[in-house]
């Protein structure tokens, strides 16, 4: 019987791998950067993993781009990180922060809504009128904390804010100090060593608003790109399937043959290309791994609390129903095709194929 355990949803990277930090620290003996816990090696090995000290692999893509994310975080520039959704850019920012700052919660949420305020600092209006401008009265951002204690702030889908909005990082990463007007002419806070910016920005939003040529000079760009390794894939999303059912993991059977039919799906769907060499259709909607590590999780669901505890491929298809219709009406068109071209074709021979096509038949 499931035991109704009441937990915390989701712990901070620097609550989760608490215990990877304190190994990491007793071997750390490289040269650390200023303002950094640890040195840039050992950030290295808690991200891309160290089997001698049991330190996990976090991201998997392309090792190199986190080398040249460190340097830069070392430098004078901020670092940007662009992408199609789904591509682990907000997962990799926040392993980045509390790995080098031990605070991965200095983030500002970019959206049309962002104002100056929510970058920089705003007032407690009650004491403001009481007492005046004070560091009492002041309400500081996490840029502002971050600046102050010579950390990383994060600011998360950078592009869905206004241009003019945006530039208020301009005059911050060049200058390293923010000017306080309020509390006299010359106040400034002033960044402490350590300090930078980590941004994300999705390859799909470049749209809604396009960065300046001066903020852009700002930052250096490393695009996070999905994963092309099919069998890599596979692995990943179980790996993280388990991870993400915690507690619940036990109660469920999960074949790796449907994990595989899952992968297989996002991979033929994304890349536009079937296992065969068929061109297909890619829908608007994201396919990508961590969609399909949704989708799983999702399906899991299914199978413990409305079915009899064994993760089927026709719990997949069922699921992935909310991801094809989310974006474009024309998605269920191209699906279909998908269905009627590829998978029919697969269901002649392979049973967890044919569970997934006849669940599919809503499309």
């Amino acid at each position: 019987m499931i035991e109704n355990i009441r937990t915390q949803i989701k712990q901070t990277s620097e609550q989760k791998y608490q215990a990877e930090f304190s190994r990491l620290k007793e071997q750390d003996q490289h040269r650390k950067p200023a303002g950094w816990q640890l040195s840039a090696y050992a950030v290295r090995s808690f991200i891309l993993g160290d089997d001698k000290l049991n330190i996990q692999k976090k991201f998997y893509g392309d090792d190199a781009l986190v080398d040249r994310a460190l340097v830069t975080l070392m430098g004078n520039q901020g670092l940007m990180l662009v992408g199609e959704p789904g591509t682990a850019k907000s997962m990799l920012s926040e392993l980045f922060s509390a790995a080098i700052s031990g605070n991965s919660q200095l983030t500002i949420q970019g959206t049309a809504g962002t104002t100056e305020d929510h970058i920089k600092y705003s007032w407690n209006y009650a004491l403001l009128l009481s007492e005046g401008p004070t560091d009492k009265s002041l309400i500081p951002s996490p840029l502002f904390h971050a600046m102050k204690n010579g950390q990383l702030a994060r600011f998360e889908e950078i592009t869905r804010c206004p241009p003019e909005i945006q530039d208020v990082l301009v005059s911050l990463l060049s200058e390293k100090q923010m000017m306080i007007p309020e509390m006299g002419q010359d106040f400034s806070l002033q960044a402490m060593q350590g300090f930078n910016i980590i941004a994300t920005a999705n390859l799909r939003d470049r749209g809604v608003h396009e960065m300046s040529a001066a903020l852009k000079r700002r930052f250096n760009f490393e695009t996070v790109k999905p994963i092309a390794n099919r069998q890599f894939e596979i692995e990943l999303v179980g790996l993280q399937l388990k991870q993400q059912l915690a507690q619940l993991y036990s109660e469920i059977h999960i074949r790796p043959e449907v994990i595989e039919l899952l992968v297989t799906v996002f991979n033929e769907l994304r890349t536009g290309q079937s296992l065969q060499g068929a061109s297909l259709k890619t829908p608007d909607a994201v396919m990508s791994t961590a969609e399909a590590v949704n989708i799983a999780h999702a399906a899991s669901l299914q199978a413990i609390y409305l079915s009899d505890g064994k993760l089927q491929a026709g719990h997949i298809a069922q699921q992935l129903i909310g991801v094809v219709f989310k974006d474009n009406p024309d998605d269920a068109k191209r699906m279909r095709y998908y269905l009627d071209t590829v998978v029919k074709e697969r269901a002649r021979k392979d049973s967890d194929w044919k569970a997934f096509f006849d669940a599919s038949r809503e499309f």
